[in-house]
């Protein structure tokens, strides 16, 4: 479905193991070792493939397939999914790790459109939780983003996100429905557990009237598209634009809302044809609007990468060769090539997306940004619930490392241990600093933590 000019969500056109092409035959190994693995390990623990599956031995396994694919890009231990105790002792000394998950969503009631599915239908092919999942609306509805942010996952922390379209029946959640859900399940948590973006929308008729109105709602951060919206808009814009969008830039500041964060790359394969505005979602209006105002941070999500699919062969081909991940490196120079230090980059999707798919393009990922931006500017986010439970991806941030090859040719860092100093930093620290949240704060000891203590006692 699709409304005048706007066409619906971008999604990949193709899924990893169909068609043809780089990594394709990878995942189908990677998946057919996992399976072979959940069969036989399942049947010695005496539980269903699918519960396996879904239990830490079964991420466990995952992980260990993936190694057998890739290469040792992840840290396990072969008796985790062997052993569901040894599982379960891991987990147990990390489960306190303070998680803040700047980009989380779910859709109102009201939201019909399912292309959102097609997110959980390519998460199925890295996220073994969802395996043998039938995908609904019920699936990235309020209820079910509890369950998979809060019960089913580590996560501490999380900031509740948008997106506009150029119909109001569009949008995932209107401003007043996030926060509206923020007091909700703060009010459930007994503590500050939620935080809210509100949506800005600049060029949008009576946009800036929003934008006061949204400031008596006092949300936590911004949110906006230079695109418009996810995907084809009417209302494409620069974050450099002094007559548009500097009068809003006002605005947050004296609102005392300095936190701006910008959808920017995650394009759909075929966007020169399919978004003729295409280049508003790249990195290049982002160095001057941070060097004229410093007292504003601009989070970029999706650390600006251009492509919302896995890598190409040609991406492949070129990040060998030269280390070069289009407009992902163009975001990692800005630091360093303007002075400035109000820019951050965000993990969301394009962490998920490469994970799993390719983890060496991911670990170039994950150095290129922290070289970059130094370990204290990279933020962790998900996407979630669009690919279900973020643990997935937790488990595989905790467990990643950049091999000693790419360390040496590109002067990349290690990453370290899952507890160590640059995980943390990046899975929560940054983001309680920058939020002016104290991970020690009663977060451990709410309503939600004590109903996941009981579950898991159950």
């Amino acid at each position: 479905m699709s409304f005048g000019n706007e066409r619906p969500f971008p999604l990949p056109t193709k899924l990893p193991g169909q068609g043809s092409g780089p990594g394709v035959s990878k995942q189908r190994l990677v998946e057919s070792r996992l399976l072979d693995l959940a069969g036989s390990l399942s049947s010695r623990i005496g539980v269903s493939r699918r519960s396996f599956l879904a239990s830490a031995s079964g991420m466990a396994a995952a992980f260990i397939a993936l190694n057998a694919v890739h290469g040792p890009l992840f840290v396990v231990d072969a008796a985790e999914a062997a052993d569901p105790a040894a599982a379960a002792e891991r987990l147990g000394k990390l489960r306190e790790q303070f998680i803040f998950d700047v980009q989380t969503h779910f859709v109102s009631d009201r939201y019909s459109r399912t292309g959102l599915l097609g997110l959980r239908e390519l998460a199925k092919q890295w996220n073994p939780q969802l395996k043998g999942e039938k995908s609904t609306l019920a699936s990235i509805r309020y209820e079910n983003y509890i369950k998979e942010i809060f019960d089913k996952s580590d996560t501490t922390v999380a900031l509740l996100s948008s997106a506009p379209s150029d119909r109001p029946d569009g949008w995932f959640l209107h401003n007043p429905e996030i926060v509206a859900a923020r007091e909700r399940i703060n009010k459930l948590a007994g503590s500050r557990r939620i935080l809210a973006h509100a949506v800005f929308t600049p060029g949008q008729p009576g946009w800036l009237d929003q934008l006061d109105q949204s400031i008596e709602m006092k949300p936590d951060s911004w949110k906006g598209y230079t695109l418009g919206s996810p995907s084809q808009s009417r209302w494409p814009w620069r974050l450099d634009d002094e007559k548009l969008v500097y009068p809003a830039y006002e605005k947050m500041l004296k609102a005392g809302v300095p936190i701006v964060c910008i959808h920017k790359g995650l394009l759909p394969s075929g966007y020169q044809k399919r978004l003729p505005n295409w280049r508003y979602g790249g990195p290049g209006d982002i160095a001057k609007a941070a060097e004229e105002w410093p007292q504003l941070t601009f989070v970029i999500y999706h650390s600006a990468i251009r492509s919302g699919s896995p890598p190409s062969r040609q991406e492949l081909e070129q990040f060998e060769k030269t280390g070069q991940i289009p407009w992902l490196s163009e975001l990692a120079r800005i630091p360093q090539e303007h002075g400035v230090g109000n820019v951050y980059a965000e993990l969301g999707s394009v962490f998920a997306i490469s994970a799993i798919s390719n983890p060496r393009y991911c670990s170039g990922i994950l150095g290129t940004l922290l070289k970059g931006f130094g370990p204290e500017r990279v933020l962790w986010g998900t996407d979630s619930v669009w690919y279900g439970s973020p643990q997935w991806q937790i488990e595989a941030l905790r467990r990643v490392e950049i091999p000693q090859d790419l360390r040496r040719k590109f002067g990349f860092e290690a990453l370290g241990a899952a507890d160590g100093e640059v995980k943390r930093a990046v899975l929560g620290g940054n983001a309680a600093r920058l939020y002016r949240i104290k991970p020690e704060k009663g977060l451990y000891n709410d309503r939600i933590a004590a109903r996941k203590r009981g579950q898991l006692a159950g």
